[in-house]
């Protein structure tokens, strides 16, 4: 994939999911009390004093939506390819924030992969700016895709020494805490060899997923499996950050696997 296909396709797919997520961050005041940063904020250590205090104000209500604006502003502009370094780091900056007031993340590891690409985007403009576009954004991506790939490739091989991944019975209980409750009990995923086929295929994949590096066409197969993965997960347990954040992982591995020979 050439450098720049690269980079418009990676722009514009984690503007988007930063799009996403802020508009999910601006409605959620609405729907629950417990998003309060009055009742959040009494988790937060109170050492320094001066560092809490400024936090407190930078995430009372108002300044709160403020950012939030502003990172509406930014998500759409990186979609537009307008971001550089300033914008880059203050949606780096903004992430941290928004991590501190969640206490660490609101959506588990598709917050901490946005932290990647933005940490990646942050890079590519840094060094860029020293060493020239081309090498910044080689940086960038090579960041974001070991990242990823070490992501996928612990994940697979964690399953791989639990024995309810082998037997395949985990999956069946994975899936029965999802968005629509328990599956029915005619669901194709409750019979043992389709739980095993569905455990091991995954696992290997993902434990496998190193090997994207090796050949650009193996990295295309493997980012389709991916995709597929974290549709199904959207798909069973609602959880659309995973599909949107890693997703934008994908033209940084897909670039890397076709320059790393």
């Amino acid at each position: 994939m050439e450098l720049t296909l690269a980079i418009r396709i990676f722009e514009v797919l984690l503007g988007l999911s930063l799009v996403i997520q802020t508009l999910e961050y601006l409605r959620l005041p609405v729907l629950d009390r417990v998003t309060l940063w009055s009742m959040l904020s009494q988790e937060i250590p109170t050492q320094p004093m001066w560092l809490k205090s400024s936090v407190s104000r930078l995430l009372q209500p108002g300044p709160y939506r403020a950012m939030l604006g502003l990172r509406l502003v930014l998500a759409i502009a990186l979609m537009l390819g307008l971001v550089g370094l300033t914008g880059a780091a203050v949606l780096f900056l903004m992430a941290l924030l928004l991590l501190l007031r969640w206490r660490g993340a609101f959506n588990g590891g598709s917050d901490f992969m946005t932290l990647v690409c933005l940490s990646g985007l942050l890079l590519a403009h840094l060094v860029g700016a020293f060493a020239g576009e081309s090498l910044g954004w080689q940086a960038g991506f090579w960041y974001v895709s070991l990242h990823t790939i070490s992501s996928y490739f612990v994940s697979g091989w964690v399953k791989l020494l639990r024995p309810e991944w082998r037997s395949g019975r985990a999956l069946t209980l994975f899936l029965d805490t999802g968005v629509y409750g328990p599956l029915p009990q005619s669901s194709v995923f409750r019979n043992p060899q389709v739980a095993w086929l569905c455990s091991w295929s995954f696992t290997l994949w993902e434990g496998c997923f190193p090997l994207a590096l090796l050949d650009i066409r193996l990295a295309l197969v493997l980012c389709a499996v991916a995709a597929l993965f974290h549709f199904l997960v959207f798909w069973f347990f609602g959880l659309n950050r995973f599909f949107w954040a890693w997703l934008s992982t994908f033209p940084a591995i897909v670039y890397c696997s076709g320059t790393a020979w």
